[in-house]
């Protein structure tokens, strides 16, 4: 075993996650010359990600959160599940708290902007292959900030946005086509806001979140 966490002889299996040819093309040339990983396959879409990450010869998946069919953070939670022995580096033009928290909520083991150099981002691959956290600074200044903060729930963008839709009353199959994601995923979300706001119930997620001012009052 190496001290960078390969095995001798055995490079680090990636998967390319990106619904652009040209970034899936780009960070395939930029491990070309690196015999410590080697890229096996890519995908254009979350799902797509998750089915071949699945295929169990694949070590470590760099996912882009914002695609089609399945975005970033659905795929971390249903590769968490399905596959936990990947480990996720989310790799994204975004670095807004909004996409930081949820992703690494969801699991993923990393998080890197795309203008990372070629020798960050293999560094980031091998840690990640570890098992290591590795975060772009400013995403690491995000989350230190929320560690920070005064103790209390802290919902994720999309929780906010499937409590809202319950808020006004719509189901988890109306909540599901209105936010173009399954009614499975809708229940894990407000599985997540019911522990957070320590609630059993729809009716009373709906009533505490009001009452700590995370919804707009009407």
């Amino acid at each position: 075993m190496r001290a960078d966490g390969g095995t001798e002889g055995a490079p680090i299996r990636v998967l390319i996650a990106d619904d652009h040819p040209v970034v899936r093309n780009g960070l395939r040339g930029a491990f070309a010359d690196d015999p410590r990983i080697t890229v096996v396959g890519e995908a254009a879409d979350g799902r797509q990600a998750v089915t071949r990450a699945c295929q169990g010869d694949v070590h470590v998946v760099l996912m882009d959160l914002r695609m089609p069919v399945m975005g970033g953070v659905e795929a971390i939670t249903a590769l968490r599940e399905r596959a936990p022995d990947v480990h996720v580096l989310v790799l994204t033009t975004f670095d807004g708290e909004s996409d930081v928290l949820p992703a690494v909520a969801a699991g993923a083991t990393g998080y890197l902007l795309k203008d990372a150099s070629t020798e960050d981002l293999a560094r980031a691959v091998r840690a990640a292959h570890r098992g290591e956290a590795v975060l772009a600074p400013s995403a690491a200044g995000r989350l230190m900030g929320q560690v920070r903060r005064p103790a209390g729930a802290v919902l994720s963008a999309r929780e906010l946005e499937v409590l809202a839709l319950v808020a006004d009353g719509a189901s988890n199959r109306e909540a599901a086509r209105r936010l173009f994601i399954s009614e499975a995923s809708i229940k894990t979300h407000l599985l997540h806001v019911y522990d957070k706001l320590g609630v059993r119930d729809r009716a009373a997620a709906v009533g505490e979140a009001y009452r700590r001012g995370l919804l707009p009052t009407r």
